[in-house]
């Protein structure tokens, strides 16, 4: 069974949809400058309120150890989504300082981004567009082609540009571990649609069942 993360949480009600709708993970996006950056206050809410139903995934680049620290322990965080430059060593410490997963981030621009995971020993790789305008949530997709060079030792998440109208054929491709989806599931930043969300599980447990099949 593919799981599924929602991302780019910043409303309490799409947090409750997503959980209602049987998410693996909610990512909250702590980057201040992300259009997606998810308000203190309703981290706090969703962290308080549904940390024992659902993964609660905290969103980062570059931030220092200390700012990771806090937010995990404010916001009740399980997972620490690493976007930035941070190296393995950043990882181990922020793992150790937390006690929570680690999910390491690139943005694919070619096998050498692919292959970039490798040092990582971290408890998930996440797959995402390589874009100059941002460090996710572009909506832009890449070349599923690439993530066969992903080793598979280590769960593999799946995003970049991810909707209802593409997740099957992604996870035909790629067969991963978890899809995470974003701005494909969103009326406007920050903001999720009731409807795409919802189509977006359902073409996910479509292309599961289809894959189920061949198989039989």
């Amino acid at each position: 069974m593919t799981l599924v993360k929602a991302c780019g949480i910043a409303r309490v009600e799409d947090a409750r949809l997503a959980v209602e709708l049987g998410t693996w993970a909610i990512g909250l996006v702590l980057v201040p400058a992300s259009p997606r950056a998810c308000p203190p206050d309703v981290a706090e809410e969703v962290g308080a309120t549904l940390r024992r139903r659902v993964e609660i995934a905290g969103v980062f680049a570059n931030a220092t150890l200390d700012e990771v620290a806090l937010a995990a322990e404010r916001f009740a965080l399980s997972i620490l989504q690493l976007h930035g430059d941070e190296g393995p060593a950043y990882c181990r410490e922020a793992a150790r300082r937390t006690g929570c997963r680690v999910m390491r981030a690139v943005r694919v621009r070619d096998a050498a981004s692919v292959r970039a995971l490798r040092p990582y020993q971290v408890d998930y790789h996440l797959l995402d567009a390589y874009s100059p305008r941002a460090a996710g949530g572009t909506g832009a997709t890449f070349d599923w082609e690439l993530a066969r060079l992903h080793d598979r030792s280590t769960p593999l998440v799946l995003s970049g540009g991810l909707s209802a109208d593409n997740v099957g054929e992604a996870i035909a491709a790629v067969r991963p571990w978890a899809v995470d989806s974003a701005s494909g599931t969103e009326a406007r930043p920050g903001v999720k649609d009731p409807a795409r969300l919802e189509a977006l599980f359902r073409a996910v447990a479509a292309a599961d069942a289809r894959i189920e099949a061949a198989a039989a």
